[in-house]
């Protein structure tokens, strides 16, 4: 799964945890992989079903 680093960034700053954004802005991608990055997600305590994107529906375009 991939997840935007600006919405991780979002939602920790919206914690009030800004250290820890900062640090996630400098050391992952913009669209982050879930499989490569989850162990520091989850040690940051991020539900990654809520930060995935929607998968859009090919139809819907």
């Amino acid at each position: 799964m991939i997840i935007l680093k600006e919405r991780v960034l979002t939602v920790l700053r919206e914690r009030g945890q800004s250290v820890r954004a900062d640090f996630v802005d400098r050391e992952l991608p913009d669209r982050i992989d879930t499989t490569r990055h989850g162990g520091l997600l989850s040690t940051l305590h991020l539900d990654l079903a809520e930060l995935a994107e929607p998968e859009v529906d090919a139809e819907q375009n």
